[in-house]
């Protein structure tokens, strides 16, 4: 008889999670980007691996004993992985964390047992008020607790040089060729690259970081600078501090992204990619696209997704919260272009149109630019100063002429998926819209003016 395959606990869950290939959201990177989706873990984050680490370290050192107490300084998924770990082996919790973090983070914390303190996000680490220093001091008030201080813990970057890299190379077949992952604490990023390096010495290793952190100048210049630092809204990577956890020399590259870029690229990984992920995934995303220049269709690219977006509902998900900020209209597409010209007709001239003609339905319509059909198919287009150009310049019997006498290059055509944001690359001083089609199959025109009507 077969026996049953039964996990003894739901920590047993934790790892292995799967590589999906990124296709709509990685279209115009020529790599083949593949997915490392840490939701999959029982606590839906990759905190849950280094989480058990950490506790189970402590155990055989002894710095954890039964009926003690964990305390951690956290921006939420380490303290969900922490928790999962007290609930199976019997301790209680204590968590700190700061008042940019959901407020979903912290119900859920809450859900699984935990104590939270709420902390001030714009103070220094040293501060008495930060989620670092009071950690710190309850560790030493509380009898029998553990602060486990992911920062400095060095079984946080083993916990992913045990797991996360092993799994990396196998699922690849040893093809990966970049890395790419945010940087919080750099238990992630240092003990993955490490093992990966070890395989591997070529495989590039990049560090995404955020406006506000100290990372990328420091690794550039080995200079601290605390001009570097101011508050930002991405959750879960960037740092003012220097955390032990970081191994700068595994590290290749830095690249920073805005919170606004960040928050754009997690909904698209939710719209095109059917991926519901967290801000920092968002800003994972981001960063690859502004690194694509330096990679080949050669190239295999691991991205590492680290949470997921039910802890950001209220937020980044929310339209009213992107709205607030500024995010939302760059995060629109060419579909919700058309929403707002439902009902308008595809205005549009043949190529034996005259000069004369399209000049009036130019003059009639108010418009300034027209595609030009033959047949079915747009054959180029043609715009008022051209138009106005050729009459003024020729005896008006030739405004009879076709418009052919003047045809310029069709206007580019773009889905109805590609977003508002990467309109701007398409046009040009000789580029005034860009042809889409509908759901019905009907072409239209988007012009820069239905870009700014939209906001």
């Amino acid at each position: 008889m077969q026996s049953m395959d039964i996990k003894n606990s739901v920590l047993e869950t934790i790892g292995n999670t799967p590589l999906i290939r990124l296709n709509k959201v990685a279209s115009t990177i020529p790599a083949t980007v593949l997915a490392k989706v840490e939701t999959f873990n029982p606590g839906n984050s990759i905190k849950d691996r280094m989480a058990l680490k950490m506790v189970e370290d402590a155990e055989a050192r002894g710095d954890l004993k039964p009926g003690g107490t964990i305390i951690e300084c956290t921006s939420g998924n380490t303290g969900m992985g922490l928790a999962l770990a007290a609930c199976v082996k019997g301790y209680k919790c204590i968590f700190t964390t700061t008042d940019k973090q959901s407020k979903e983070k912290m119900d859920i914390l809450k859900a699984v047992g935990a104590e939270v303190i709420v902390c001030p996000t714009n103070v220094s680490a040293d501060h008495p008020s930060s989620y670092y220093s009071v950690a710190e001091r309850l560790s030493t008030e509380i009898p029998n607790s553990f602060w486990c201080n992911q920062y400095d813990n060095l079984s946080n970057a083993q916990a992913h040089y045990e797991s996360t890299g092993p799994e990396i190379w196998k699922q690849t077949d040893g093809k990966v060729t970049h890395l790419i992952v945010g940087v919080g604490t750099g238990g992630t990023i240092s003990g993955t690259a490490k093992y990966l390096k070890e395989q591997n010495p070529d495989i590039k290793i990049w560090g995404v970081d955020t406006y506000g952190s100290v990372f990328k100048k420091y690794h550039e210049t080995g200079e601290f600078d605390e001009k570097e630092i101011y508050p930002y809204i991405t959750e879960g990577i960037g740092e003012d501090i220097l955390p032990k956890n970081v191994d700068f020399s595994v590290i290749d590259h830095f690249e920073k992204v805005t919170d606004k870029d960040g928050a754009i690229y997690a909904r698209r990984l939710a719209r095109e990619e059917g991926l519901l992920l967290g801000y920092s995934c968002g800003s994972a995303m981001a960063g690859l696209i502004q690194l694509r220049d330096k990679l080949t269709k050669d190239d295999v690219v691991v991205i590492i997704f680290h949470d997921h977006g039910s802890r950001y509902v209220g937020k980044i998900y929310n339209d009213e919260w992107m709205r607030e900020r500024g995010f939302l209209e760059a995060d629109m597409k060419v579909s919700d272009l058309l929403e707002a010209k439902t009902g308008e007709a595809f205005i549009h001239v043949s190529k034996e149109s005259t000069i004369k003609d399209t000049l009036n339905i130019m003059k009639e319509k108010n418009i300034s630019q027209l595609p030009v059909m033959a047949g079915d198919q747009i054959v180029g287009s043609i715009n008022e100063t051209d138009v106005l150009s050729f009459i003024l310049d020729n005896p008006l019997k030739n405004a009879d002429k076709s418009v052919e006498e003047i045809l310029r290059d069709p206007f580019p055509e773009v889905t109805t998926e590609v977003p508002v944001s990467e309109l701007s690359r398409y046009f040009t001083k000789d580029i005034s819209a860009v042809i889409t089609k509908d759901l019905m199959g009907q072409h239209q025109v988007i012009t820069q003016y239905d870009i700014i009507q939209s906001m």
